[in-house]
């Protein structure tokens, strides 16, 4: 058998491997590992978890857009510059939200666009995949002393004939009409002279930052290489205090659950706020209600009645009703059932009972309260003679219970 210190540690171990284990399943990313969105929702070898982390930790708000970019065009007349705008390799926005990300960063917006995401065809550029005769190819990044990951793709100028055009290899309808910089700066660069990063300059003062390849911000790129040192000084340029990166058309839209809607409501709509300041009223009118205060009241003692109290009561309606004689006699019985003896007896009997019990008792008053017994059966009287036997039976019950209990101790 364990000790009870034993039992507490032992205890203790088990509660803190169980918390371990459900530590490692909540945050292992297991979910994540085959999958290749590059988002900082995904602690996979593909997510960008590891960006929105380091960010942070170097004073930056990093938010997560989960809504379409219908309305950044609204919100483009006055826009931030210490609000970076971030896309990393998401599926092709709509038309409509192409041309508003174009005019946010022509009235002075500051955008990262990394991978092929359409945005950067709003700017002259788009991203090509590398090749080496017909199958795909990747080249190093000229970075000096960095260890980069190797790239797959380059950016490529839209040609001029297209930009005449107004749209960036026409391959459908949903092109934006693209506008072109006034600065073009190289962040990164391939082999061969290709620019893998550069940086577009706009005469409103917007600007925008286009990557053509975004697997530099991995979290397996940012922890296996030197990727860190060459991307986050696009973010951390002592301008930059909140990163919105997109991540609606990564596929984490917002849901639409029924708690989020209520919500939502609750807190937007001044209904939804009535109705919460209501409730914080009842809570507090509650927690006023729930304390006392001054001294405790001593509660009221209810407490059984003992049996001999049931037997005093049963004499004293048997007194009432004119059967003295089957009162008497009843006590008597009762007293001998309770100390362990059974079967009727007659008058004689209970005489001869009471005198042995007499006998046995080792006190004065317990002998006392057996003569009186005897008297309530020997003399003749009326209803004061059952309530004196009922009184005589309790007296010899006190005498005897000490002794009974001793005795089953």
């Amino acid at each position: 058998m364990l000790r009870p210190g034993e039992r507490a540690v032992v205890l203790g171990v088990i509660v803190a491997v169980v918390l371990a284990a459900v530590a490692g399943v909540v945050t292992a990313p297991t979910r994540d590992l085959e999958d290749s969105r590059l988002s900082t929702y995904l602690a996979g070898p593909h997510g960008a978890k590891g960006l929105a982390q380091t960010l942070r930790r170097l004073g930056m708000t990093v938010e997560q857009r989960r809504h379409p970019y219908f309305d950044l065009a609204s919100d483009s007349a006055q826009p931030r510059r210490a609000v970076q705008l971030a896309f990393l390799d998401i599926d092709r926005p709509t038309a409509r939200e192409l041309a508003a990300v174009r005019d946010y960063v022509m009235h002075g917006g500051r955008v990262l666009v990394a991978g092929v995401t359409g945005i950067e065809t709003c700017f002259g550029y788009h991203s090509r995949r590398l090749r080496r005769g017909a199958a795909a190819d990747s080249s190093p990044v000229l970075s000096g002393a960095w260890r980069l990951p190797r790239a797959g793709r380059a950016l490529v100028r839209t040609p001029a004939e297209s930009l005449a055009a107004g749209t960036a290899e026409r391959l459908d309808d949903d092109q934006c009409t693209p506008r072109l910089a006034v600065r073009v700066d190289t962040l990164l660069g391939l082999r061969g002279g290709r620019p893998l990063a550069i940086r577009l300059g706009f005469a409103s003062g917007g600007e925008a930052i286009l990557l053509a390849d975004g697997g530099l911000l991995t979290n397996r790129s940012l922890k296996e290489t030197d990727a860190g040192l060459a991307v986050l000084p696009w973010f951390a340029d002592g301008r930059t205090r909140r990163v919105v990166v997109d991540e609606y058309h990564q596929g984490f839209g917002s849901g639409g659950s029924l708690l989020a809607a209520s919500a939502a409501w609750l807190v937007g709509h001044p209904v939804g706020w009535a109705i919460l300041q209501l409730v914080g009223v009842a809570l507090v009118a509650l927690a006023v209600v729930a304390v006392r205060f001054g001294p405790p009241r001593p509660g009221v003692e209810r407490r059984r009645r003992s049996p001999l109290e049931h037997l005093e009561a049963l004499a004293a309606g048997l007194e009432g009703a004119g059967g003295v004689d089957t009162a008497v006699a009843l006590t008597v019985s009762g007293l001998r059932r309770r100390l362990g003896r059974a079967g009727a007896l007659s008058v004689e009997g209970q005489r001869s009972w009471l005198a042995a019990l007499e006998l046995g008792l080792p006190t004065a008053a317990g002998r006392n309260a057996v003569r009186a017994l005897q008297r309530a059966i020997n003399q003749p009287g009326g209803p004061e003679r059952a309530l004196a036997a009922a009184q005589a039976v309790e007296d010899v019950w006190e005498e005897l219970r000490p002794q009974t209990t001793r005795a089953a101790s």
